[in-house]
């Protein structure tokens, strides 16, 4: 499952936290009372008792009947399983939500049926129990169930989608979303990954309308009890696990084609929009034999569809064969579309169509693992669009969009180890998180590099191939690695997937003639500064040196395997620096001592660093100012050194955490000096690039422009500001189109300095979209606007009918996101209407990410007991860790305000003062 992450780090509000005192760049010292205020203000609850299934009864095949019914929106279900008694019972438990079981009976083979004489449901832990009125005995015998249900609007299970036809009338689709236990709540199963088994299903539907899942379909036919309707029987799918079944009943129109291994690939799209697949396809195609390449294994089904639905939860679903998407992930229109919103696709259809391999055919024995579907899944994705696309540069982005991220969750004494042991459905909901994505594609990453390409490959195909249709356990993967490449892998990878946090290396240097002696030490990092723990963790760092000489060539590696060594690099003048880490693939933080830093620094300067590590080493820098080790003036002095950056990825790094320190500081009464600090930086690369793009731009210049001209106007640059409003003027007018990679930076550039009007306006343009893509554009930046009485009216349209339920989330955000204000009004917002939106969502991972935007920036220790104290009262269980992480962020932006606001005040008003 691909969650929906915007683009850019600050708009998720992952404030960043995090990192290392320097023995020169002294700051003040984090009170020690922050670190226990962080201890003691939660205490974990207690975990809810939970039992797997029993193994005494499993499926062996399901044949499903189902028929929904689009206008009173239930359905009806009929289902015939083939079934294995291990031992004998006089019951069967099974996965059952929100399902009214009519019948139900148990056939022997060769015998006689026996009816169930009970139903007893387990609500809570979503089970029922068929109760039989004798022992059902050892061996092969046949399940039937008659069932019905609602087609549910909670965007899980078998539930309704709203599109609107193009003649203007509302209708639905009936669709699935079962990942990760929701596969119940359209008809009664063994729900759990390990339990697979093989489908046959047939949809009973309008003749009228279009029916999809796994399979091929292999009949379509009258029904006969109902001219207007017809039966659908699709082919027998391979074992696999209930997440992964699928079904859609809409209508739709597709494009299709072939990849060059013989796979037929359709892109599904709303009626009148085929046009807007080309791209996904285009990208589906490529993709489908570089990972038949790259795992040396076919994809195994005869087609693979992408489908694109309205009301859709996460971004997208690997369903084997039929993969649902937003229909921002996968609708493309070459001339509305900008170039953010391509690169977007790309990744995602790489990552679902990565899963068709590894999850799919290759699944975990259970949800402990999963971030062994989803890490890999958002590593390999970037290898994938790399291979498509090298053009975007896309590895660079992977450092600022999910390498740092990770870092930041997992700094705090909130987060939580990659591995991590689930039971009850809603504590599964919760590890869909950075942490299980972003930090697991950060240390698969690490592992690729260590390991070497050729080497990772060989493991990987014989791990396919070992538990193919089966299921697998990380330590599975890890002994398939360890054989291709003879290296530890186990003793390396565990530390990093069973504890929770990651080192900071701190190196210091010694020139010894024309040798240069490294010390190198590793301690945890803490987002709230150094610890003095008697039992610190240990990893096993995989660390690389490279020099001046060579900053893109590795000159040394070593395996960090305690707590501090002395490495000796030979024939290295005095006057050459060394970098640790180069390309920024250890999964750490890095303090340098003063010198070995004021070496590195003249190295973003004139660009010698390369791109990503100009980005790790200011991130490192960012993160170490907010973990009060070293000084946010600091930091600010070297930001200045960006001056000539030419790189779009690492003027978005520093974008984000310009982004957070001006949410810091709008709690003080000097927020204008900090944007004036942005237009300072930021000016000269917009003088540069200008409005309008160039012959022989390309991918990254339109990301670049829209990134800068955004940031100029939200800071109110003058010329900026002017200029965006004569541009939307004319495109409000019909004049002049603005292009789509300019949209968002002058939306918000005139919303963020606008009026009633404004809103207006934009409200209309919203209403007038026909593009999901130009909607979501607007909603996510009309909380720019300043007066408190429009940021209500923006608020209640969150709500409203316009906005599609799992878009809400974003409005809201980006009124929480964009003042002090909006963050204040947003969070009473959600409080009063808690009800409705919990749900809304109920448990799913957006509840999680409408509490971290709302209540992540907040910087006065009284709101972390605020926010604790309304969800003491208000229980949401799948964001339980979420609500710690947000009072903890809290606590922390406290206490970097108190400690470094005056310093960087002072600093500001020093940069103003004409020279003496």
């Amino acid at each position: 499952r691909m969650l929906f992450f915007m683009s850019c780090r600050v708009s998720l509000s992952v404030i960043r936290l995090a990192l290392p005192r320097n023995p020169t760049l002294v700051a003040k010292p984090v009170s020690p009372t922050l670190q226990s205020n962080v201890s003691t203000l939660f205490s974990m609850p207690e975990r809810r008792p939970f039992v797997r299934l029993p193994t005494d009864v499993y499926p062996v095949n399901y044949g499903l009947r189902l028929k929904p019914d689009l206008i009173d929106l239930t359905f009806e279900g009929k289902l015939e399983a083939a079934v294995e008694v291990t031992q004998g019972t006089n019951q069967i438990v099974m996965n059952c939500a929100d399902i009214d079981i009519i019948t139900a009976s148990f056939v022997p083979e060769g015998g006689e049926e026996i009816n169930a004489t009970g139903f007893n449901y387990q609500n809570e832990d979503e089970k029922v129990t068929l109760c039989f009125p004798s022992i059902l005995q050892k061996g092969s015998g046949s399940l039937k169930i008659d069932f019905v249900g609602e087609l549910n609007d909670k965007m899980k299970g078998f539930y309704r989608s709203k599109y609107t036809t193009p003649s203007g009338e509302n209708r639905y689709a009936a669709v699935t979303q079962f990942e990760a236990t929701d596969a119940r709540r359209a008809f009664p199963c063994w729900d759990e990954p390990a339990i697979k088994a093989t489908f046959d299903i047939t949809l009973i539907i309008p003749k009228d309308r279009i029916a999809l899942s796994n399979m091929n379909v292999v009949d379509r036919k009258p029904y006969p009890e109902d001219h207007s309707l017809v039966e659908v029987k699709f082919a027998t799918t391979p074992i696999m696990s209930t997440y992964l079944v699928a079904f859609v009943i809409g209508e739709y129109d597709f494009v299709e084609s072939q990849s060059s291994d013989g796979v037929t690939v359709r892109v599904y799209t709303p009626v009148g929009k085929a046009e807007q697949g080309k791209f996904a396809l285009e990208v589906a195609t490529k993709t489908l034999p570089f990972y038949k390449d790259y795992f040396s294994v076919p994809y195994p089904l005869p087609k693979i569809d992408l489908i694109a639905i309205a009301d859709f939860a996460a971004g997208a679903m690997e369903n084997w064969g039929l993969v649902t998407y937003r229909e921002t992930a996968l609708l493309i229109d070459p001339k509305n579309s900008c170039a953010s919103s391509r690169q977007w696709v790309a990744l995602v259809v790489g990552h679902e169509l990565a899963h068709q391999w590894f999850g799919n055919l290759v699944t975990m024995e259970w949800w402990t693992h999963l971030w062994l579907n989803e890490g890999f899944a958002s590593w390999i994705e970037y290898l994938c669009v790399d291979h498509c696309f090298p053009e975007y540069d896309i590895w660079t982005q992977f450092v600022s969009a999910d390498y740092t991220r990770a870092l930041d969750l997992d700094a705090l004494d909130n987060s939580h180890p990659i591995e991590v042991d689930v039971g009850h459905p809603s504590e599964v909901d919760e590890i869909f998180d950075a942490i299980s994505y972003s930090k697991g594609a950060s240390v698969i990453r690490m592992l690729h590099n260590y390991i070497g390409d050729e080497d990772f490959r060989k493991g990987m195909n014989a791990y396919l191939l070992k538990f193919q249709h089966k299921n697998a356990s990380t330590e599975d993967l890890w002994e398939c690695l360890e054989q291709a490449s003879g290296k530890p892998i186990a003793a390396v990878m565990n530390s990093w997937t069973k504890q929770m946090g990651f080192p900071i290396i701190v190196v210091d240097q010694e020139q010894h003639g024309s040798d240069r002696v490294l010390k190198i030490s590793q301690k945890k990092f803490c987002a709230s500064g150094p610890r003095n723990d008697e039992n610190c963790p240990n990893w096993m760092v995989p660390i690389s040196i490279c020099t001046s000489e060579d900053p893109s060539c590795t000159k040394m590696k070593v395996l960090l395997d305690q707590p501090e060594t002395t490495v000796n690099i030979t024939n290295i003048a005095p006057d050459h620096w060394l970098k640790i880490n180069p390309g920024t693939v250890g999964f750490y933080r890095i303090q340098y001592s003063t010198t070995m830093l004021e070496s590195l620094l003249p190295g973003i300067r004139d660009l010698t660093l390369l791109p990503v590590d100009r980005l790790g080493l200011q991130n490192d820098l960012f993160s170490l100012a907010r973990a009060g080790m070293i000084s946010t003036v600091e930091v600010l002095k070297v930001m200045e050194a960006f001056v000539n950056e030419p790189n779009y990825t690492v003027w978005s790094d520093l974008s984000c955490n310009l982004g957070v320190l001006s949410s810091l500081l709008s709690h003080t009464d000097f927020h204008e000096d900090i944007q004036e600090f942005i237009r300072d930086l930021f000016t000269p690369i917009g003088m540069k690039l200008g409005w309008d793009s160039k012959t022989g731009e390309g991918h990254l210049d339109a990301l670049l422009r829209g990134l800068v001209l955004g940031k100029l106007g939200k800071a109110g640059h003058k010329a900026t500001l002017e200029e965006a409003r004569r541009r939307f003027k004319e495109h409000v007018e019909g004049k002049q189109t603005l292009p789509a990679d300019l949209r968002s930076p002058v939306y918000l550039t005139v919303l963020k300095h606008g009026d009633s009007t404004t809103l207006d306006t934009m409200l209309k343009l919203h209403k007038q979209a026909d593009m999901q893509e130009e909607k979501n554009r607007i909603e996510r930046v009309l909380g720019a606007i300043p007066a408190p009485d429009l940021i209500q009216r923006v608020l209640n349209f969150a709500l409203s009918e316009e906005v599609r339920p799992q878009d809400t989330v974003s409005v809201i955000g980006g009124v929480a996101g964009s003042s002090k204000q909006g963050r204040k009004a947003a969070w009473k917002f959600v409080k009063d209407n808690w009800e409705e939106l919990h749900n809304r969502y109920q448990g799913g991972f957006l509840i999680s990410r409408l509490i971290k935007l709302t209540a992540d920036g907040f910087a006065i220790d009284k709101m972390a007991a605020e926010v604790k104290s309304f969800f003491e009262s208000h229980h949401a269980p799948a964001a339980e860790r979420t609500v710690q992480q947000c009072c903890e962020n809290i606590l922390l932006n406290a206490a970097w305000l108190k400690r470094d606001a005056e310093d960087i005040h002072q600093y500001l008003l020093q940069r103003k003062a004409p020279p003496v």
